[in-house]
């Protein structure tokens, strides 16, 4: 592994760290402020959006530049973001502008380690990725759960920064995410280029739409790409609902502060660590397709929760359904990159790829906002959410079970 791909992971772990610590920061800002209830998932859909609503650009701005530039200029808006929080912002504004720098630099982060290593090393490579991002959720979260603890704001509040009474109680922990914001800016002023040149193209934007919704169309047709591109948009969507239906079932079922709760969230995030490690060691690149039962099994394991009622077992099942989905998402996810890096371009291949998974995002969470407004009880929605992971993968299993074989997977040749 080159030594930049390194550098790109410890970016990577920093970034990730202060963006699941703030989703954490944002929730509690909006509690403070009292709030609704349906207020909550759209601050997740405020992070997200610009996934989606800038696609088109999004690759084709990874592919005109140096991509740790594009890193470096993601990072200064989500550092900008965290400040202007700090300054007073509605925590949906701060976090919507911290999701424009996150679709910025997703593309960028991950077409430049398409561009760095070749097709055999995508897989343990999504696996190292995989493992430093899940670690970052982990402890982000738990750290998130930190900086909205009233000891911590108590203790380490920069009171001198105000004349006056300080606008919140969360302002010690808002600070902190401005220094980790700070630092991963710093950091990606190390990340090197890799070499990788594209053709320039037009950046008006009825061009960049339509070619978008060639490359689209491209990446969806192909039975490969199809396939892995359908299997990680439900997850992605499914799970992140899912994070914010632990939150709330850990506080009802359970008992716990949201401080608790982000920490039994963080368990999750554990078992998708260690599922990654696995299938990083364990799985190679035309194996992937053989791994879609364990889909099932995911979905059938999410209802189980509905009967837990001790923190023990719930530590148990979540890490049990994090291990079996970073097993069954990392090899979908270095799948569906190959294809991608093979039809398109690394930039291009990830912008498509993130507006359809975030896509899959904010349709799940819109769903889960209409479902608190309307007060639709949670052991519903945990049904819900079981029941369209398991019969989603089978109907996918049915479709694609006459699809490619794995050795019909050709070899890219880098461009």
């Amino acid at each position: 592994m080159p030594r930049t791909f390194f550098l790109v992971l410890l970016v990577q772990f920093v970034s990730t760290l202060a963006d699941n610590a703030l989703l954490i920061v944002a929730i509690a800002r909006v509690m403070e402020l009292q709030g609704p209830a349906w207020l909550i998932p759209f601050i997740k859909i405020s992070s997200t959006v610009f996934y989606v609503v800038l696609a088109p650009l999004a690759g084709p701005l990874a592919d005109a530049f140096r991509k740790g530039r594009v890193m470096l200029l993601a990072n200064l808006l989500k550092t900008g973001a965290v400040l202007w929080l700090l300054l007073g912002a509605h925590p949906m504004l701060a976090i919507a502008l911290a999701g424009l720098g996150a679709a910025v630099y997703a593309p960028a982060k991950y077409g430049l380690v398409t561009e760095l290593l070749p097709p055999r090393d995508l897989v343990r490579a999504n696996g190292f990725f995989e493992s430093v991002t899940v670690s970052a959720v982990i402890l982000g979260t738990a750290l998130g759960g930190l900086l909205v603890s009233p000891w911590f704001n108590d203790c380490c509040s920069p009171n001198w920064l105000f004349t006056g009474q300080p606008p919140s109680r969360l302002i010690a922990g808002v600070v902190c995410l401005v220094l980790m914001n700070t630092l991963a800016t710093a950091l990606s002023f190390g990340v090197a280029d890799s070499g990788a040149r594209y053709p320039r193209r037009s950046i008006h934007p009825l061009t960049l739409v339509v070619h978008f919704w060639r490359e689209n169309r491209l990446l969806w047709r192909d039975r490969i790409g199809g396939l892995s591109m359908s299997v990680t948009t439900l997850l992605w969507g499914v799970g992140a609902t899912l994070q914010l239906i632990v939150l709330r079932w850990a506080n009802e079922a359970l008992g716990l502060s949201l401080t608790q709760a982000a920490y039994l969230q963080g368990v999750t995030a554990i078992g998708v660590m260690v599922g990654a490690a696995l299938a990083s060691r364990f799985v190679r690149l035309e194996q992937a397709t053989g791994l879609l039962p364990i889909s099932i099994l995911i979905g059938l394991l999410v209802p189980v929760m509905l009967g837990v009622q001790s923190v023990l077992l719930a530590v148990i099942l979540l890490m049990l359904i994090g291990a079996l989905a970073g097993y069954f998402v990392v090899p979908m996810n270095a799948m569906l990159q190959h294809r991608g890096y093979t039809l398109l371009t690394a930039g291009r291949s990830i912008a498509v790829q993130g507006f359809n998974e975030n896509a899959g995002m904010l349709l799940m969470l819109a769903l889960y906002a209409v479902g608190t407004a309307w007060q639709v009880p949670l052991h519903w929605l945990i049904w819900g959410l079981g029941g369209l992971i398991t019969l989603g993968m089978a109907w996918l299993m049915v479709v694609y079970r006459n699809g490619a074989r794995p050795s019909q997977l050709p070899v890219p040749t880098p461009r």
